[in-house]
Order: C-alpha cells, then structure tokens, then sequence
C-alpha cells in the first residue's frame, strides 16, 4: 500500500462528450493515481472541492496502448480512471462550471 496523500490522488479530470453528458446525473470522471483506492478517491475530492459528499466511486485500470516508431514497439503509460458520483444535496465541482 502506497502512502499517497489526498492531493496527490486526482491527477486531473477527462474531458469528453460522455463524462460531461454524465455531470447531469452528478458524476464526474477524473484521471487517478494507480496505486490510489476508493475510499483514497473518495477522500480526495471531499477535501479538494468543499461541500461535497460523495455516495460512490467506481474505479477502472487502464492499460498502457502499444505503440510503434520505425521497427522499436513500445509502450505508453497505464492509468486509472474514477468516476465518482455525488449525492443529491452535495455542491457541484467548480472545476466543471465554465465547460
């Protein structure tokens, strides 16, 4: 178990049409640490954006994609992705206002 403080949790959100057409149902989708857990996850946004309280968090990896330059294969970085789901009465990340 890695010691990862709450700040070092959220790498930073995915912007896409289909994590912005699910901030309408108050989840949002951000780029975590790989060694990060839930209830890490679920910490780190409760302490970054104030008045939120999430109900629940699904975590996914990401594996890296093969890539090729000439004839040398390789490949990128793995990630993990979280979407987390506010409750009803929580605020909204400020984050996501202007987009």
């Amino acid at each position: 178990m890695a010691d990862i403080k709450y700040y070092d949790v959220i790498l930073k959100p995915v912007i896409t049409e289909k994590s912005m057409n699910a901030m309408s149902e108050k989840k949002y989708t951000f780029y975590v640490h790989p060694d990060a857990t839930k209830s890490q996850v679920k910490e780190a946004v409760e302490k970054m954006f104030e008045g939120t309280k999430v109900e629940s968090v699904s975590t996914m990896n990401l594996e890296g994609k093969t890539k090729r330059r000439g004839m040398v294969y390789g490949k990128t970085s793995k990630k993990k992705k979280a979407i987390v789901k506010l409750t009803e009465d929580s605020a909204e990340i400020k984050i996501y206002e202007e987009l």
